[in-house]
């Protein structure tokens, strides 16, 4: 008997360093600390994210990243890029293909963070949610609801095959995952709901990464404060925004059993911008003294946005306030970052990369050449197009109500309402329904503009015998932070009144998405009416530039087929990015739809 427990003793010590060896490789959470094949490490990161980069310049930015001290990367993914129609997935084309940038962080030797939401908030078009997901009746957006958290599972099933084998746990770079987003936020502001069904919902996510197959460590992001409504159990809870280490560790103490590690998942060293609203900026002192706070005191942080890059196409989302309805923001996502939307080092870049090298070991990498910048020769534009005689070529929706984008199957983009009268009828046209900026015109005569952004819902209007009333409808990007967050649904989302009359029946839509690049045909326009112009031009060897659109209205442009984003007078915002990678030798093209007809040149 005695031999028998003896040589059990024996089996049991020569397995110890086998299980100790096992628990030791790859990354973890343990004793307070993040591990990395069992020693401790600091997770020094930024933010940037690949859907607002173009893919030829996804390794130059990590590069950045690097020279600048940091060792990991963050990113999110947002459903609505990927699932580009009910059922249609895109994980390839384009700056689509996340599985090639995270592989691409390996090879500059990062880490990687994966927020994979499905809520993500980000500045990005209704938080990353695809907007049919409101056509259907029985779905709660953010909330404890089987045909919601069934979209949700779809959405996460997908992702997950396309990063398969990309996790630390498999040997590839990613070492944690973020479970939600900043769902304590929304447990604040959506006071209405249960505490349970809170909970219900934020474990229904939690479980359903787990099962889908997402590997962890996890983490939740929170303000410190509203870690009670965002924090689960076992997970570590990180703070976003909390420069007060004393802060930060007695949140992470309370909700993480009296350990660290102790991390800062949102490290603001910008800030987001607003149309019609001024720049925020943030200075380059401050910043690099935070981080110096952080790095003396052991803490792990996350920069977001460590390069913000452009909100290309209509992607970008929009806030609210007390004061305004809407605030939609701007094509740039620069975030007064340390890295610039064009990829330039700022100020702020060496400010922070000197503190860095500080602590630092070793010299930091060089950092990557600037990607060359050109200004070209400004040139006029030789052709355009009536927007409004371009639509009504198409065959229109008719309706006794106007009908949302949603109900149309449209997301994005423009709509022309168009109603005839047969009697003339002078007074206040009111569209409480608004969603969000319109210009309306009388028999093809602009009379006024109406928009949520300043609160604007009623203007006068005559309407003539046998008169045409044309209502040309902007979403301006749907609410990404928020309770407003459910309410989301664009164009004219309730009835129209022309003083205290409903005005119904034989209502006609036309659709212009603009998701595509519009064929432009020479023709006279007429003053006041919204325009299709193109211009082309010739260079020899294509560089990063900027299009200066501060003499224009408002609109959206195209660069060889490239959807730059919007424009608007009201700023701050004033010139468009425009990546080299997407310029030609020889010529380029040019396509923006404006609200004005006086001829300029493009600058």
């Amino acid at each position: 008997m005695m031999r028998k427990i003896f040589q059990l003793v024996i089996l049991l010590i020569s397995l110890l360093p086998l299980s100790s060896y096992a628990q030791s490789k790859g990354f973890s959470i343990a004793d307070g600390e993040f591990r990395q094949d069992g020693k401790a490490i600091k997770i020094h990161s930024g933010e940037m994210h690949y859907e607002r980069i173009p893919k030829a310049y996804w390794r130059h930015r990590l590069q950045m990243i690097k020279a600048m001290g940091l060792n990991t990367v963050a990113t999110y993914v947002f459903w609505n890029y990927h699932e580009t129609a009910p059922g249609v997935w895109d994980f390839e084309s384009g700056n689509k293909d996340l599985a090639e940038y995270i592989r691409t962080a390996a090879e500059e030797e990062l880490y990687v963070i994966l927020r994979p939401g499905p809520y993500v908030c980000a500045e990005w078009e209704f938080g990353g949610y695809p907007w049919w997901l409101q056509n259907n009746p029985d779905l709660v957006i953010r909330g404890n609801n089987k045909a919601f958290l069934d979209s949700c599972k779809t959405y996460l099933q997908h992702l997950h095959t396309e990063i398969d084998g990309l996790f630390a746990s498999q040997g590839g770079p990613i070492i944690m995952v973020q479970a939600e987003n900043e769902f304590g936020s929304y447990v604040g502001q959506r006071k209405d709901i249960s505490a349970e069904e809170h909970k219900a919902y934020k474990m229904a996510i939690f479980n359903m990464l787990k099962e889908t197959g997402f590997p962890g460590p996890f983490f939740t992001s929170d303000g410190s404060w509203l870690f009670d409504g965002g924090a689960i159990d076992g997970v570590l809870p990180t703070a976003n925004g909390e420069n007060n280490i004393a802060n930060l560790k007695k949140a992470v103490d309370q909700y993480h059993g009296g350990v660290g590690p102790y991390m800062v998942a949102e490290f603001y060293p910008g800030w987001l911008d607003h149309w019609a609203e001024t720049f925020v900026k943030i200075g380059a002192d401050e910043i690099a003294g935070q981080t110096k706070k952080y790095l003396d005191a052991g803490v792990s942080f996350n920069l977001y946005m460590v390069h913000g890059g452009t909100n290309f196409g209509i992607t970008s989302g929009a806030n609210y306030n007390e004061e305004h309805d809407i605030q939609p923001d701007i094509t740039s996502y620069d975030y007064d970052a340390p890295i610039s939307e064009a990829g330039w080092v700022t100020p702020k870049y060496l400010a922070i990369r000197e503190v860095m090298q500080q602590f630092s070991e070793k010299a930091l990498p060089a950092i990557p050449e600037k990607i060359p910048v050109t200004a070209y020769e400004s040139k006029p534009v030789k052709v355009n197009m009536d927007v409004l005689t371009w639509l009504k070529k198409q065959k229109p929706v008719v309706n006794d109500q106007p009908l949302t984008f949603e109900e149309l199957g449209q997301g994005n983009g423009y709509i022309l309402y168009r109603k005839r009268f047969t009697q003339p009828i002078s007074g206040t046209l009111n569209m409480k329904g608004l969603r969000d900026f319109a210009v309306v015109y009388v028999n093809g005569v602009k009379v006024g503009g109406l928009n949520r952004v300043f609160n604007q819902y009623d203007l006068p209007v005559t309407i003539p015998f046998n008169g045409m009333l044309e209502i040309l409808v902007e979403n301006m990007g749907r609410i990404n932070y928020g309770a407003d967050i459910v309410h989301n649904k664009k164009g004219i989302i309730s009835p129209v009144f022309l003083n205290d009359f409903e005005i119904s029946g034989g209502w006609e839509m036309y659709r212009m998405p603009m998701d595509e690049v519009p064929i432009v045909k020479n023709e006279a326009v007429k003053t006041g009416r919204p325009v299709f112009y193109e211009s082309n031009f010739t260079i020899d060897k294509p560089a990063d530039t900027f299009l200066d659109m501060s003499d224009w209205g408002k609109g959206i442009v195209f660069v060889n087929g490239h959807n730059l984003g919007r424009y608007w007078k009201v700023g701050p915002q004033q010139t468009l990015y425009i990546p080299g990678c997407w310029l030609n030798s020889g010529e380029n093209r040019v396509s923006f739809l404006n609200n004005s007809t006086k001829n300029r040149k493009l600058n």
